[in-house]
C-alpha cells in the first residue's frame, strides 16, 4: 500500500496513485501523468514513481 501522505512535505499522494498506475500501464509518459494530476513537488513525485507493491 502506498503511504497516504508524502513523507517529506505531508501532501496527500495516495489519492492519485490508482489513476497514475492505470495510465502508466496504458503506456502514458509518467511525467505527463504527474503534471496532469497536479503533482509538482519532486518529493511527491518520488513517492508515486518509486512505490513498489509489496505482496
Amino acid at each position: 500500500m502506498i503511504p497516504i501522505r508524502c513523507i517529506s512535505c505531508g501532501k496527500v499522494v495516495s489519492a492519485y496513485y490508482d489513476e497514475y498506475q492505470k495510465r502508466s500501464e496504458d503506456g502514458e509518459n509518467p511525467k505527463e501523468i504527474l503534471d496532469d494530476l497536479g503533482i509538482t513537488r519532486y518529493c511527491c513525485r518520488r513517492m508515486i514513481i518509486a512505490h513498489v507493491e509489496a505482496w
